[in-house]
C-alpha cells in the first residue's frame, strides 16, 4: 500500500478509469466528428476536471479550509466551479456547432448546471478519497508510534536495575570522594541528575521544554568538566524557548554526537556550540562542533542520529525540518519543529 501511495499509483488508476469511462460515453464522436476531435474532447474535459480536483485538494482545502477560513474556501471553490463550467461550455459549444455542425446547441444555463454538477461530484469524491487516505496513514503512523514506544519500554524494563539501589550507591560514592576533589564530586552529581531525569521525569509522551533544556545543560556542564582550555563550549537558550512541550530525550543525541566527534586540536580551539530559539511559531535547535579533517569517521552520522530521525518522522511527521551539514572542519545540525 505504501508503494502505491509513494508513486501515486492510486491517482493513476483513478484517472485511467475516469478517462476510459468518459471515452466510452463519447465514443459516438469518432463517427460524427472523427478520432482527432474525440481524443481532443476526452483530453480537455479530463484535464479540466483534474485541475479542479487538485487545486481543491492541495491548495484551497489546505490553505483555507484547514485553517478555519470556511467562507473564503467556499467562495473560491464556487469560483473554481464557475470557471470550469465556462471553459467546458466553450469546449462543448465549439465541438457541437463547428465540428458536428449542430445548430441545436444546448442553452448555456443548462450546460452550466450539468457541468457544475459533474464538477461538484468529482471534487467531493476525490477530496473524500484523499482524506480517507490521510486518515489511514495517520492510523498506521499512530500504530507505529505505539509499537515503538512499547518496544522501547520493554527494552528499558529489561535493562533497568533498582533505581533506589542505584541512587543510594551514587550517594555513597559521592561522600567517599575526598572533599578536595571537587571535579569528581561535581561530575558524579551531574551524572546523578542526568540519571534521575531519564528514570523519573521523561516517562510522558511530551514534557515541558524547560525540563529538556535543564537536562541538556547538565549534560553539557558534565562534559565541560572533562575538557581543558583548548575547548570552547557554548550553550545558549533564548528567553522565548519556554511554555511549550516537546518529546523527551529528542535533542540529546545531537549533543552527544557533537562531543563524540569533537576535534582534538592543540593549537586551535575545539568548539561545541548549542543554540536554541523560537521564531515564527517554530522551535529552532542548532548544534555545531569542530572536527578533525583527517578523522576516519567525521562524515558518519552514527546510529544515534539515524534513530532520532526515525523518532522525528513518527512524532512530528511533516512538521519538522532537519538539516545536517558537513565540511572539512565542522559538523552542524539544524532542527526546526513547528509548534
Amino acid at each position: 500500500m505504501n508503494y502505491v501511495w509513494k508513486y501515486k499509483l492510486d491517482h493513476l488508476i483513478f484517472w485511467l478509469i475516469t478517462v476510459l469511462f468518459y471515452a466510452s460515453l463519447k465514443s459516438h464522436l469518432i463517427t460524427s466528428a472523427g478520432l482527432l476531435f474525440f481524443l481532443e474532447d476526452v483530453a480537455v474535459r479530463n484535464i479540466l476536471i483534474a485541475a479542479v480536483c487538485y487545486i481543491n485538494i492541495y491548495f484551497l482545502f489546505e490553505r483555507y479550509f484547514n485553517k478555519g477560513r470556511y467562507l473564503m474556501y467556499g467562495l473560491l471553490l464556487l469560483g473554481l466551479f464557475v470557471i470550469y463550467a465556462g471553459l467546458q461550455h466553450l469546449q462543448d459549444d465549439w465541438l457541437r456547432a463547428y465540428v458536428q455542425t449542430d445548430s441545436g446547441r444546448k442553452n448555456i444555463f443548462y450546460n452550466a448546471y450539468y457541468n457544475i454538477s459533474i464538477c461538484i461530484f468529482y471534487a467531493g469524491f476525490t477530496l473524500s478519497l484523499e482524506l480517507s487516505k490521510k486518515w489511514y496513514q495517520q492510523q498506521l503512523l499512530l500504530h507505529q508510534v505505539q509499537t515503538e514506544k512499547l518496544n522501547t519500554e520493554l527494552q528499558f524494563l529489561k535493562a533497568q536495575i533498582n533505581p533506589h539501589f542505584l541512587f543510594n550507591s551514587i550517594n555513597t560514592i559521592y561522600f567517599q570522594i575526598d572533599r578536595s576533589n571537587t571535579e569528581a564530586r561535581e561530575s558524579l552529581q551531574k551524572f546523578s541528575e542526568l540519571l534521575r531525569y531519564q528514570l523519573y521525569e521523561c516517562n510522558e509522551d511530551l514534557i515541558p521544554v524547560e525540563k529538556e533544556i535543564s537536562y541538556l545543560e547538565s549534560y553539557v556542564d558534565m562534559q565541560r568538566l572533562r575538557k581543558n582550555s583548548h575547548h570552547s563550549i557554548l550553550f545558549k537558550t533564548d528567553d522565548s524557548v519556554k511554555g511549550f512541550n516537546i518529546a523527551p530525550l529528542l535533542l540529546i543525541p545531537f549533543v552527544e554526537n557533537a562531543f563524540k566527534h569533537l576535534s582534538n586540536h592543540n593549537n586551535v580551539s575545539n568548539i561545541v556550540e548549542v543554540n536554541m530559539s523560537r521564531e515564527n511559531g517554530s522551535f529552532l535547535f542548532n548544534v555545531r562542533n569542530s572536527v578533525d579533517e583527517n578523522s576516519p569517521n567525521r562524515n558518519e552520522p552514527g546510529i544515534g542520529l539515524k534513530n532520532v530521525k526515525r523518532r522525528l518522522d513518527l512524532l512530528y511527521n511533516d512538521k519538522y525540518q532537519l538539516h545536517i551539514n558537513r565540511s572539512p572542519s565542522s559538523f552542524s545540525v539544524e532542527l526546526q519543529i513547528q509548534l
